[in-house]
């Protein structure tokens, strides 16, 4: 284990005048602390991390899909540092950095990998583009806002046909964002495995399915509407033609955030969700 201070590269959306104001504000702090390298707040390509060894996102968990997105298959271990609401992946809010700088800097801290996904458009057997995905690819049936119909293979077997207002494919990361919102489990975000969900499906048997991150999915639509879209992590890719297909697989890029001491997943769901708690617990 190496004995220096670990530098680090700061990573916000300087174009959000309140944010860049708030992260700003932080800098002195951070700099009192840990050496900064660089300062990304663009959150566009191309990533120069120079000798960064810690990526710190100030603001939201939209700040880290981006940041996780911009460092694609360079992926540094992320800080993430709430400016935002929910703040679910930037588990740091800062009061709490007096404490947990120190122990960046100490390097008490343990990396926690997290699965990525690698989702690619396909046409006719040519992949038209592929994004790496934090959170999830989604199909959206889009306007007219009638259901479509996706026939989802697994390893090249079909698996079942679809008939809904979208489909999601999500890693566990992502299971407590879209996923969980359309009734989809909660995945603890070091598993290995994805969540197949359907948006309203149109019969009560369509349930959310659970498997390995190893096996190759495969989304075709027969017949989209007009408005039918690919998004991967909220961010559209293109328009889906009749018999487009939308395969999803493991990404050999590996997301990996730091964690302190009090850091912990279930007090994150209670924390940030509310998960478990009785009702009378909320007030």
């Amino acid at each position: 284990m190496p004995t220096t201070v670990p530098r680090v590269i700061l990573m916000y959306d300087g174009d959000r005048p309140a944010l860049r104001e708030r992260a700003e504000a932080l800098r002195p702090t951070i700099e009192q602390v840990l050496p900064i390298a660089a300062i990304e707040s663009n959150l566009e390509p191309p990533f120069e991390p120079r000798d960064a060894e810690i990526a710190i996102a100030l603001g939201g968990d939209g700040t880290v899909l981006r940041s996780a997105r911009l460092m694609g298959h360079d992926q540094l271990p992320l800080v993430g540092v709430n400016l935002g609401k929910l703040g679910f992946l930037a588990g740091i809010n800062p009061e709490d950095l007096g404490t947990a700088l120190p122990e960046i800097a100490a390097r008490r801290f343990r990396l926690v990998d997290h699965l990525m996904i690698a989702c690619s458009h396909v046409r006719s057997g040519k992949v038209l583009s592929t994004r790496l995905g934090l959170n999830e690819a989604a199909i959206l049936a889009g306007e007219p806002f009638t259901m479509i119909e996706v026939d989802l293979r697994v390893d090249g077997d079909l698996a079942a046909t679809y008939s809904s207002d979208g489909m999601l494919i999500s890693t566990p990361v992502g299971s407590t964002a879209h996923n969980l919102a359309t009734g989809g489990p909660i995945l603890r975000k070091d598993l290995h495995a994805l969540v197949v969900s359907a948006i309203n499906p149109h019969t009560l048997t369509v349930r959310p399915v659970v498997d390995s991150a190893d096996r190759v999915y495969e989304l075709n639509v027969p017949q989209p509407n007009p408005g039918t879209r690919l998004m991967v992590d909220g961010q559209v890719v293109g328009a889906l033609e009749p018999g487009d297909t939308v395969r999803v697989e493991k990404s050999p890029a590996v997301f990996q955030t730091v964690e302190v001491a009090g850091q912990t997943y279930y007090r994150t769901l209670r924390g940030k969700l509310g998960w478990g708690r009785r009702p009378r617990d909320r007030r």
